[in-house]
């Protein structure tokens, strides 16, 4: 893709730091570098995250309670490997939330935590946002947040709600989508080499696994993988350089990683198309 996206804006709204690498690196590399304006607002630190590095295991909520500022400079760093100069924290001062953690843990409870927010106060604060950058293009997660986190599922709560109250019309909106049969194929390649699949034993054990018909749109940012993977580096306490996500980049390649996938649920699907239909550009049929 080398047409220039100057003008042309996008908004994710993500739950976590490294969310926004894992599902939409590639992608925001590449509208990135081509010159469209890229705008990232994470609604919590991930202050629940596990550590994944020894040497900071001190900094897990269990202990100091300061992994969340640790993971406001991971995404830092991931956001310069990206290319990406606008990310913000949804919030700030008094108003900020923290990581709920897992479904039906004692953090849920907690007042502060982003679960416990009241959904039209946190998407107004967004509404700000939107009404200021004006993106044509809105990603987020599906209505299960992709997984079932709660973090995931209220950030999809509150993307979608501010998206109704703003003055500002989004053309187009996306939520984060995986195939089926690119999971399924995955599974496979794992399979023949004599390892797991993010401990799934078939495709119905992957919770975000969507059924194809609903995948509208692909990005093929290969080009960009490696600013992802370099980016995903950069979420150290968070990715294990020897976890799935590598493992798979090792086994199978880096394309597994360069293709994105999504479905639109605002907006008209628009041309170019590849062989299965889907969408290759994301700002198709935008008008600015």
């Amino acid at each position: 893709m080398t047409k220039n996206y100057s003008g042309y804006r996008m908004l994710l709204v993500h739950a976590h730091p490294d969310d926004e690498t894992i599902n939409n690196g590639a992608t925001m590399a590449m509208y990135a570098a081509l010159g469209a304006d890229v705008t990232l607002m994470t609604c919590t630190r991930g202050e629940e995250g596990e550590v994944l590095v020894s040497d900071l295991s001190h900094l897990a909520s269990a202990h100091n309670d300061l992994l969340g500022a640790h993971r406001e400079l991971e995404l830092a760093e991931a956001m310069k490997m990206l290319g990406v100069t606008d990310h913000r924290f949804l919030g700030q001062g008094s108003t900020v939330f923290r990581d709920s953690g897992m479904m039906g843990s004692p953090q849920n409870e907690r007042p502060d935590v982003f679960w416990q927010a009241d959904v039209d106060a946190a998407a107004t604060l967004l509404v700000d946002v939107i009404e200021e950058i004006k993106p044509h293009v809105l990603i987020t997660y599906d209505e299960f947040g992709g997984y079932g986190h709660p973090d995931h599922i209220q950030a999809h709560r509150v993307a979608m709600r501010a998206a109704e109250l703003s003055d500002w019309a989004i053309q187009k909106i996306y939520w984060n989508a995986m195939p089926k049969s690119v999971l399924a194929a995955g599974m496979e390649k794992m399979k023949e080499i004599g390892s797991d699949f993010f401990g799934a034993e078939s495709i119905d054990d992957i919770p975000f696994a969507k059924d194809d018909e609903l995948v509208t749109s692909v990005i093929d940012g290969n080009e960009y993988v490696h600013a992802k993977m370099d980016a995903m580096k950069a979420h150290a306490t968070q990715i294990a350089l020897d976890g799935p996500f590598f493992a798979l980049s090792n086994n199978l390649g880096l394309e597994i990683w360069g293709h994105e996938y999504y479905s639109l649920v605002r907006g008209v699907k628009s041309a170019p198309f590849d062989d299965n239909g889907r969408e290759l550009d994301l700002f198709a049929g935008i008008q600015i």
